[in-house]
């Protein structure tokens, strides 16, 4: 059955399993989070739905979900609550897109950029990334 034969209770029954699989979405990361309100919510179209279908399998396999990287940076993820994280663990707080002013996106690149050339730096010493070690510059 390809995804745009997917029925809306099983796009419904798919969806509740990445919310068991994900603390009740928590885990999830923003962008994910978003595909499961838009599928169900019927607004993803054949695209949306294939990676929607990705998504189920990301977090529903066993070893669990793996959230994306932020802006492709290796280890660099961000939760629900704009935590931004290093290898899991919460090194900094971004509020880029609760405000979105102009050149939003360019300003957070760039932060998470810096973030994680701190990070690797902090490694390289010995010295474990966290938010007080990050921020402390």
């Amino acid at each position: 059955m390809s995804c745009s034969e997917l029925s809306q209770d099983q796009i419904t029954e798919m969806a509740i399993a990445v919310l068991r699989a994900t603390n009740d979405g928590n885990g999830l990361a923003p962008v994910d989070l978003a595909i499961i309100e838009l599928a169900v919510n019927r607004r993803l179209d054949s695209s949306g739905l294939v990676r929607f279908a990705e998504l189920h399998e990301n977090a529903t396999k066993p070893g669990g979900y793996t959230a994306p990287w932020l802006f492709a940076i290796e280890h660099l993820t961000i939760d629900q609550h704009r935590h931004i994280l290093w290898k899991g663990i919460a090194v900094e707080h971004f509020d880029h897109a609760v405000w979105q002013r102009p050149g939003w996106r360019e300003r957070m690149r760039a932060d998470a950029d810096a973030v994680a050339a701190r990070c690797r730096q902090l490694e390289a010493e010995g010295i474990q990334p966290t938010m007080a070690t990050v921020t402390d510059w």
